[in-house]
């Protein structure tokens, strides 16, 4: 029986990395779409869903992953979604219009896992050459959306009050307020305004999240294409090793150089390097 895991994801891109090193665009490239319940390619998030395992006892499976592709070394912004490393379904589904995963699993079991990780598949090109990186959401991921969203709305309010006798009072209650996603997905009805104005929330990556930076993690090289997956322990990282070596088989492993990278705000990736 087929497993599916991020690493049969990563297995798949690897074996047709002459493909996808030749491709302008990555939704073009040829993925085994029998692994995924669900196919949304360049409209709004999720691009796939993995199929999720009936033994769930090593691989669960039902990873979300996201494409992000551009013609430099840094990432594309995030449209819409701040970017974690795992996203509740029932959360997902209450506030995204993704209306057409309900009914693509309908009479399945998908629904069962509640939680799912995910993974960005970003790719940077620049003078020629390409990194490309299938990496675990928590690299973005440093503080909780919610305390970012809230924290990014109060700063320029406290910033402008800085200094006046309204200044601790007004500070005081503006961080009081429950200010999340879902405050910014209603249009709000402005009396005698002929126009509404609607707040979409873009998420720009800094250097220390970029994982193309060259500065940052220059174990990143040059065409190569690599999978990167957060852990806490040693116990942790030799699972990860451990798990893709089942996937990939000992003969493939000897061409995938592994190692680790540490995110300044967020602590160890195991990361899985081979050539493209």
């Amino acid at each position: 029986m087929k497993l599916y895991s991020i690493y049969s994801f990563w297995k798949d891109i690897t074996s047709k990395k002459d493909v996808l090193r030749k491709l302008s665009a990555l939704l073009d490239f040829p993925f085994d779409l029998t692994s995924f319940s669900y196919i949304r390619k360049g409209r709004g998030f999720p691009d796939f869903a993995i199929k999720t395992n009936q033994d769930k006892s090593v691989f669960t499976g039902g990873e979300f992953i996201k494409l992000k592709s551009r013609n430099n070394y840094s990432i594309a912004p995030f449209k819409s979604i701040i970017p974690s490393g795992k996203v509740n379904l029932k959360v997902l589904l209450t506030s995204s219009n993704i209306s057409d995963l309900q009914q693509q699993w309908q009479s399945t079991d998908e629904y069962l896992l509640e939680e799912r990780d995910v993974y960005f598949l970003v790719r940077g090109r620049k003078d020629n050459h390409q990194k490309i990186c299938l990496i675990h959401g928590s690299f973005f991921e440093t503080i909780d959306a919610k305390e970012l969203i809230h924290q990014s709305f109060i700063q320029p309010l406290v910033e402008k009050l800085s200094g006046t006798s309204d200044f601790l009072p007004v500070k005081e209650y503006v961080e009081t307020l429950s200010i999340n996603r879902e405050s910014f997905n209603r249009t709000p009805n402005i009396d005698k305004a002929s126009v509404n104005f609607k707040f979409k929330v873009t998420a720009e990556i800094k250097p220390v999240g970029n994982i193309l930076n060259p500065k940052m993690y220059p174990q990143i090289l040059d065409d190569t294409l690599n999978l990167a997956v957060p852990y806490l322990t040693d116990e942790e990282k030799l699972d990860r090793e451990s798990k893709i070596r089942s996937v990939m088989g000992g003969q493939a492993m000897k061409l995938i150089k592994t190692f680790s990278i540490k995110h300044p705000l967020n602590g160890w990736f195991v990361v899985f390097q081979t050539d493209l």
